[in-house]
C-alpha cells in the first residue's frame, strides 16, 4: 500500500520516497504527494527525482492493486531501480488549479440543494457537473452567487465518519455517478463554510484549496439541456 500524502496536506509539493516496484503498469513508491485518478479528478503529472539529478517524467498517476499507486511515466523514459530512493515532485501550477476547480463544483453543488448530480469532469482549468433538475437555471443568476461565494472566503475543511454513519445519513452523497471511497470503514467529508448547516457537505476523496477566496475568478460558461431532467454546466477559471 502507498502513502498518500496528499490526504494529511494537499498542499505538499514533493516528499523523499522509496521504489517499491517497477512494473509495465507504472512504478509503486511506498508514498506519494501525487493523487491517482479519481472522482472526476485527473491524476497528478510532475517528476521523480533521482539522486544523481535526473528527472524521471510522470505522465499521469492513477490507482492500483491493493492501495499502491502507479506513477506512469512518459514514454521513453528510463525506469527507476527497486528499491531506489527518489524525490517524488508534482506539477504544482497543475494541481492547484485542478484544486481550485474542484471546490467551484462544490460551490456549485451549494447553489443547487437538493438535486442529485448525474456526472461530471474536473480538468485544467475547466469543469462540469450534470445535474437532475426539471428545469435549467438561470447563467447569470448562477455567475452571481457564485463570485459571491468565492469572495466570502469560506473555510473549507474536512472531517471523518464511519461507513455505518453515511449509511444512516444517505442524503449527504450528492453524486449518483460516483460512489464515494469505502473499505476503510470510514468516509471523509468535504465541508465547505464554518456555520451549521453548512454550505456543502459531502463524501469525496480529491484536493480542495483551504478557503473559497483561493478559488479566484469561476464563470458560469455554459447551461444546457442535455436530457429530460439532465441540465449540465460547465465552468471555467478565468487567468
Amino acid at each position: 500500500m502507498t502513502e498518500l500524502l496528499f490526504r494529511g496536506d494537499a498542499y505538499l509539493t514533493e516528499a523523499a520516497a522509496r521504489v517499491l516496484a517497477v512494473t509495465s503498469a507504472g512504478v509503486v513508491l511506498d508514498r506519494t504527494v501525487f493523487y491517482p485518478a479519481a472522482g472526476g479528478q485527473p491524476g497528478d503529472s510532475g517528476l521523480l527525482q533521482r539522486a544523481d539529478g535526473t528527472e524521471l517524467r510522470v505522465a499521469d498517476t492513477v490507482k492500483g492493486e491493493a492501495g499502491a499507486v502507479l506513477h506512469r511515466l512518459a514514454e521513453g523514459t528510463a525506469l527507476p531501480a527497486l528499491g531506489e530512493d527518489i524525490v517524488a515532485a508534482i506539477d504544482w501550477p497543475r494541481r492547484h488549479r485542478l484544486m481550485r476547480m474542484h471546490t467551484a463544483l462544490h460551490l456549485l453543488c451549494a447553489l443547487l440543494p437538493g438535486a442529485a448530480v448525474t456526472g461530471g469532469a474536473i480538468g485544467d482549468g475547466k469543469g462540469r457537473l450534470d445535474f437532475d433538475l426539471p428545469a435549467a437555471p438561470d447563467r447569470e443568476a448562477l455567475n452571481d452567487a457564485l463570485a459571491q461565494l468565492v469572495a466570502d472566503d469560506h473555510p473549507v475543511s474536512e472531517t471523518w465518519i464511519t461507513e455505518e454513519e453515511l449509511d444512516a445519513n444517505p442524503q449527504l452523497v450528492r453524486t449518483l455517478s460516483v460512489k464515494p471511497p469505502r473499505g476503510t470503514g470510514r468516509v471523509r467529508l468535504v465541508r465547505i463554510g464554518a456555520a451549521d448547516p453548512a454550505l456543502d457537505l459531502q463524501p469525496c476523496g480529491g484536493t480542495h484549496v483551504r478557503s473559497t477566496s483561493e478559488i479566484g475568478r469561476v464563470t458560469v460558461a455554459k447551461v444546457e439541456n442535455k436530457g429530460r431532467q439532465n441540465r449540465r454546466i460547465a465552468l471555467v477559471l478565468e487567468p
